[in-house]
């Protein structure tokens, strides 16, 4: 970890099985990502799938950790962004396919010994079949989270803006739903999608620092790298120290013109304002 930092610290990147880099991760491959996030000071990835399985394990993980990082959770946001997959699509192949999908970033997750995180493939309501769709959406989430469970991992539930998705905006709707499964779950928060909500960062960290596995960050206007002297930021770590949070925090945001720049910047503006606390 961070000499100035208690948590991990790691930054988006996509697995090789993405069609393309991920908008809001290291636009580079996955080696070239690792080795240069290692440079930075970075501890670990979390690292965007689209088409895996558990038998892709070995393989990541040794490319991450031969460039000293660890694989700290694996993302299933391409699922969704790239192949237009979700849990409350109409067509009941549709759906099958995206728990297909699903459940083998799961099974990569529990070999890696890593929680997965689930966002925008929830999906989006259409007029008349809300109801319905909410029920596909909530078997889906109780079934992935016992996959996760049995595997030695544990789904993380992210809120995200009525934008993304139609179920669970706010961190109050995930934590109901997580605290309503048999099986252990978790949050992932993100700060853009809390403002997005209009929800405040503190009082989310304050009320959820407990059950939040991972928190994601990025700048409050344009979702860029964090900024160098952004007042929120000493205030964000002390509230997740005096939460108890225990997860690991992750950059996820644009990346302008160069990956490594928006990685550096990031970083120096996270770490500067711990450090200004110590």
């Amino acid at each position: 970890m961070s000499a100035v930092l208690p948590w991990p610290l790691a930054y988006t990147v996509s697995g090789g099985d993405c069609t393309a880099p991920m908008p809001l991760g290291f636009t580079g491959p996955l080696a070239e990502a690792v080795r240069r996030l290692a440079d930075l000071g970075y501890d670990g990835v979390e690292v965007q799938v689209r088409e895996t399985g558990p038998h892709d394990a070995e393989a990541l993980a040794r490319t991450v950790e031969d460039a000293g990082l660890k694989v700290l959770g694996i993302g299933t946001g391409a699922v969704g962004a790239q192949d237009r997959l979700s849990l409350t699509d109409p067509s009941a192949d549709v759906r099958r396919h995206a728990l297909s999908r699903l459940l083998g970033a799961t099974r990569l997750a529990g070999e890696l010994g890593v929680p997965v995180t689930l966002g925008q493939t929830r999906g989006t309501f259409l007029p008349g079949l809300e109801d319905m769709q909410r029920q596909w959406a909530e078997r889906a989430v109780a079934h992935l989270a016992e996959e996760a469970a049995g595997r030695g991992s544990r789904l993380l539930l992210e809120p995200q803006s009525r934008a993304s998705t139609s179920l669970w905006n706010t961190p109050d709707e995930a934590a109901a739903v997580i605290d309503g499964l048999d099986a252990p779950a978790g949050l992932v928060l993100d700060t853009h999608h809390l403002d997005a909500e209009g929800v405040g960062l503190l009082g989310a960290v304050r009320a959820h620092a407990g059950t939040t596995g991972c928190l994601q960050l990025a700048a409050p206007s344009g979702r860029g790298p964090l900024g160098v002297g952004d007042p929120r930021l000493p205030a964000l770590v002390t509230a997740l120290r005096d939460g108890g949070f225990t997860g690991w925090l992750t950059m996820e945001h644009t990346q302008g013109e160069d990956s490594t720049q928006a990685a550096a910047r990031s970083w120096t503006a996270l770490t500067d304002a711990a450090a200004a606390l110590s």
